[in-house]
């Protein structure tokens, strides 16, 4: 298939790419210079002029806790706005079949973990994030909303978990909660520190999976779209605390400090874990460790040099 890949310079688009060469299908992966998303009408004329069969939609504006706070306007908008047109868009194109990249964060803060599919929209939000979630939320009642009106177009949902891995941001006030901790410790071990706070008191759960994974997965998912749930969480089933992550992190970068806790921050959700059951049912599950994630992050940390 001809296959339009959205976002993809991000890491989950270069994750997939990475791999794409162990498949069978042409992949276009245009830059945003090529393809602006938040901008309908250069998307309906990109979908006209190479007319692809399927739709990857991993684009989006994402960042940990910090970016969410500071610009809650700029989460929701351009993030609705992107899936907005491009799912519009696809429709009126024609393109059949539509992979919706969407977050666990669109769950509610309230209910018992594991979470489940079903959960969408059954309660009040994490409001360290509500912006992002509400945009995600939308264009996954979209896909339904579109499949319900035409079931000839396949038009689906995965909810992955926090993701980590190769091409990952490590910019102390953009990035997600592993690749700020590897560069946070990373960084305290070569100054010969002694101590690193960790936000709130540590012992809120979180569920990790390594990038390259979900984009063993993305493949799975495209040659068994047919079988695939409307909406499908991706992810380990699993979780650890900050605690735990924080020493797993110190462990490979060789931090042999102490921590201390900082209770005057914000550490969102207390628990995120994904019900893995429907993901089971589909045939696929993860392969990395979160040692060997976080050893493999870590090199390409250091290779890549990432300190910006």
């Amino acid at each position: 298939m001809k296959v339009l890949l959205t976002g993809a310079n991000g890491m989950v688009g270069k994750n997939i790419l990475a791999i794409a060469d162990q498949h069978q299908h042409e992949f276009l992966s245009p830059s945003s210079a090529e393809l602006n998303l938040l901008n309908a009408e250069s998307v309906r004329e990109y979908l006209n002029e190479y007319n692809p069969d399927m739709i990857i939609h991993a684009a989006g504006i994402v960042g940990g806790i910090q970016a969410n706070m500071a610009e809650p306007v700029k989460f929701l908008v351009e993030n609705m706005q992107m899936g907005l047109n491009i799912l519009t868009a696809a429709k009126d194109a024609g393109v059949k079949q539509f992979l919706n990249l969407s977050s666990s964060c669109m769950y509610p803060r309230g209910e018992v973990n594991p979470l489940s599919e079903e959960l969408i929209l059954k309660g009040e939000l994490e409001p360290t994030n509500e912006g992002y979630a509400l945009a995600k939320i939308v264009s996954t009642r979209l896909c339904e909303y579109i499949n319900k009106e035409d079931s000839r177009l396949a038009y689906k949902t995965i909810i992955p978990c926090n993701l980590y891995g190769k091409y990952d941001k490590f910019a102390p006030n953009h990035s997600h909660m592993i690749p700020a901790v590897i560069r946070k410790l990373d960084e305290a071990a070569k100054a010969g520190l002694t101590e690193i706070d960790i936000w709130g008191d540590g012992k809120a759960r979180r569920e990790f999976m390594y990038a390259e994974d979900l984009a063993d997965f993305v493949f799975y998912a495209i040659a068994n779209f047919k079988a695939m749930p409307q909406n499908l969480n991706v992810g380990l089933g699993t979780d650890y605390s900050i605690n735990e992550y924080y020493q797993a992190i110190a462990d490979v970068v060789g931090f042999t400090g102490s921590f201390k806790h900082d209770f005057t921050k914000p550490v969102g959700m207390r628990q995120k874990l994904i019900d893995d059951k429907k993901l089971k049912a589909f045939g696929w599950t993860y392969s990395t460790t979160l040692t060997a994630g976080i050893k493999k992050t870590y090199q390409f940390y250091v290779s890549e040099h990432c300190n910006d």
